[in-house]
């Protein structure tokens, strides 16, 4: 009998969030929902969210995966976070985010910077044009709603229904697990 492989979910972030915080709670809280369900949580590996994320993960018996990359560590001298439980390395930042959204059954994008909006774009692009197959991603909090309502108020005549489809919206990190829940099992 094959052994079943743990669904993996990628949660992108913003880097800034710092233990005690409310967005470092939150995203600590997601971890230990992924966590506690089996699932493998995949992260950018380093600190902030990506951190709180792991944590949350691990401590609550889950598998961790962070995709790490030289680049990040050139511009800023951080290494993998100490919850990392196994370290996928690329050599530059185009592979590292490819990684993070090729091998994940879903994503959840949590709040964050110009990356954080990176990852997004890139993994809603790879999904309107079938790079990529089917799965779930899902935008967390009021801050991302508003931005992508506002491209779409403003911008939406470039961006089909079936693929403005393609993002979901969730006010809580629970809620967020629960809708990927319901989708990947």
């Amino acid at each position: 009998m094959q052994k079943k492989e743990k669904l993996k979910v990628t949660v992108f972030g913003g880097s800034k969030p710092e233990e005690g915080s409310a967005a470092y709670q939150q995203a600590q809280q997601l971890g230990k929902l992924l966590g506690t369900a089996g699932y493998t949580a995949i992260t950018g590996g380093y600190i902030g969210t990506m951190e709180a994320v792991s944590r949350g993960a691990s401590q609550a018996g889950g598998h961790v995966i962070g995709i790490t990359c030289d680049e990040i560590e050139a511009w800023r001298p951080v290494g993998p976070n100490p919850w990392v439980e196994e370290e996928i390395r690329f050599p530059t930042l185009k592979e590292r985010l490819s990684a993070l959204i090729e091998i994940c059954d879903a994503a959840i994008a949590l709040p964050g910077g110009i990356g954080t909006m990176g990852e997004i774009t890139m993994m809603w692009s790879q999904l309107q044009t079938s790079a990529i197959n089917p799965r779930l991603l899902i935008l967390v909090g009021k801050g991302w709603k508003a931005t992508f309502s506002t491209f779409l108020d403003t911008l939406g005549e470039y961006v089909p229904k079936e693929h403005q489809s393609l993002i979901q919206f969730s006010p809580t990190v629970e809620e967020a697990f629960q809708l990927i829940k319901g989708d990947i099992g």
